[in-house]
């Protein structure tokens, strides 16, 4: 009888709303972004795919690749830096600018390391993401930016005028720095390759956190809500 005390109290949790509408789009939008740009960046580098051959020389194939590429690019663009203002100023979103206090916690980057290790239970976090989560979170966003960065001096030397006329200027210094056009395509690539890494990661330890926490974790970023202990001492 006392077992069975136990285990409702264990099972009881609460819902609690962690990721607002807007966080949720920005997270999906996002992630088709990436896997269009991949494609995409990955024929422009190394084209795979053979257009039909009509009479006249209209099917300009890397091109159209380009224009895709570049169009999902602003989206991606546009997608971060929403990201960036939700963060900052959201009200759900307190619970992600509340993550950075934890970053300062040692005991709990021990409690959380011994959870992945399969050594001890999750730790209760104050906000919503645990010190290694964020951490690695603020990489992938540095990332992202470089690669948008790389990529807008890419775009400046595709079209001179309008928008690529008024960031060749700025972003001629950063090219230079980076050691000209031709590295900044190779920076360009490994960039990518690092997002390719993170991707498989990031979905298994989402899956990881789900299966071992049982709070439903991954829910959250399609519902928004988490299911968390009330009990949290």
């Amino acid at each position: 009888m006392q077992n069975e005390k136990l285990l409702e109290k264990e099972l009881h949790r609460q819902a609690e709303y962690e990721f607002s509408i807007g966080l949720r789009l920005t997270h999906w939008i996002r992630a088709v972004s990436i896997v269009i740009l991949v494609g995409t960046g990955y024929y422009l580098s190394y084209v795979f795919q053979s257009p039909s051959s009509p009479s006249d020389p209209t099917n300009f194939m890397q091109a159209k690749y380009r224009m895709v590429h570049q169009a999902v690019g602003f989206v991606l663009i546009g997608c971060i830096l929403f990201k960036i203002y939700l963060f900052f100023f959201d009200r759900v979103s307190k619970k992600e600018r509340i993550s950075v206090f934890d970053i300062f916690n040692i005991k709990l980057w021990i409690k959380q390391i011994k959870f992945y290790l399969f050594l001890g239970k999750h730790p209760h976090l104050k906000g919503a993401y645990n010190p290694l989560q964020f951490v690695v979170y603020v990489f992938f966003y540095l990332v992202i930016i470089s690669i948008i960065l790389t990529g807008l001096i890419l775009y400046t030397h595709t079209y001179h005028n309008g928008l690529g006329g008024v960031l060749y200027d700025i972003l001629r210094p950063l090219e230079a720095a980076l050691g000209g056009l031709a590295e900044v395509r190779t920076y360009h690539r490994i960039l990518m390759w690092v997002v390719l890494l993170f991707v498989p990661v990031h979905i298994y330890m989402a899956v990881f956190n789900t299966i071992k926490g049982k709070d439903g974790s991954l829910d959250a970023i399609i519902s928004g809500y988490k299911f968390v202990k009330e009990d949290k001492n």
